[in-house]
């Protein structure tokens, strides 16, 4: 294990052993979902960013994976939607942290008359090297983990997670980004890399890190702000803004034009016909938007028609469309 990893891994056994409500700031709320309660020192161990658990990912009972279970309370959400026995694999390389969720999901129980513990898989297993069988997953997760990750690594996790995907499976994540360059001090800080904070990438950067692996799907479904690096408390000469994004990326396969990557774009057709086909398989009726993904937004744009809108991204894609 390399250095930056032993640190990481000394900060999430501290966090486990006493749990440190200020370790990372999410601006999601808690969800309960009707006939979830979900106990107090799960909420204050949401060491995450943001959320990964989406209802419209989680039909049919879907064989679900999360890497990294910090107090177990993502978890605890994804068996609300399955309800079977080892219907969640959670793994996690930190032993403490692995018993703190089953000591959580004990309190679990005790709250939610439905929930048993055994709906959750616990595992120790590292990231870059899965104990999971190919394409045997139908959504996977992870909060907060990946930007702690240097390019190698996170080359090697995302491919893991790539590989235990089943066809058209999903990738659900939650990081924190930035667009400012870093200093290489900042960089270099293995505690501010293990905090979620120095690790952060630019979300072109992220994005390609997927695409790379295979994902021909990338759906940027949020963008929130999550934390300042202000040059009285780091090494830094500017005040550095970071944001957090969610993100989720597809086992589709890759189209021969390149991948469809949604960032919150859409059309909307406003010219004398009832609608516009762009013989690419994209129909726009009058004044009606549609969501498209960055790459379609180029070719429509590349037609410089006056009676097509395209919007800017907004960084907020919630599913429909046409690519």
């Amino acid at each position: 294990m390399s250095n930056y990893l032993e640190t990481t891994h000394d900060v999430y056994k501290e966090a486990a052993l006493t749990p440190d409500v200020g370790l990372c700031c999410t601006t999601n709320p808690i969800w309960e979902l009707p006939g979830l309660k979900i106990p107090k020192i799960m909420q204050e161990m949401n060491y995450g960013c943001g959320s990964t658990v989406h209802a419209r990912d989680l039909t049919n009972n879907p064989k679900m994976l999360y890497v990294g279970v910090g107090g177990g309370m993502e978890l605890l959400q994804f068996a609300y939607f399955n309800r079977q026995k080892g219907g969640v694999v959670g793994i996690d390389v930190v032993d403490e942290m692995l018993d703190a969720s089953r000591k959580n999901f004990i309190e679990a129980e005790a709250q939610n008359d439905w929930f048993k513990s055994d709906f959750v898989d616990l595992k120790k297993g590292d990231a870059m090297n899965l104990p999971v069988e190919d394409n045997s997953i139908d959504v996977a997760a992870q909060n907060c983990l990946f930007n702690i990750f240097k390019a190698e690594d996170l080359k090697k996790a995302i491919a893991e997670m790539y590989r235990v995907l089943k066809p058209h499976g999903k990738l659900v994540m939650s990081d924190p980004t930035c667009e400012q360059p870093m200093n290489d001090t900042l960089r270099n800080d293995e505690r501010l890399r293990a905090l979620c904070l120095s690790g952060s990438l630019p979300i072109a950067e992220y994005v390609k890190a997927l695409t790379d692996a295979g994902f021909g799907t990338i759906e940027i479904r949020a963008r929130k702000p999550y934390r300042i690096l202000d040059q009285k408390n780091y090494p830094t000469d500017e005040l550095i803004y970071i944001e957090s994004i969610e993100v989720a990326a597809i086992k589709d396969p890759m189209p021969e034009d390149g991948p469809c990557i949604f960032t919150g774009k859409a059309a909307i057709y406003y010219g004398d016909e009832d609608y516009f086909d762009d013989k690419a398989g994209h129909v726009l009726l009058k004044n009606q938007p549609l969501a498209i993904c960055d790459k379609t937004a180029g070719a429509l744009k590349a037609l410089h028609r006056d009676d097509i809108y395209l919007s800017e991204s907004t960084y907020h894609y919630d599913g429909g469309g046409c690519c």
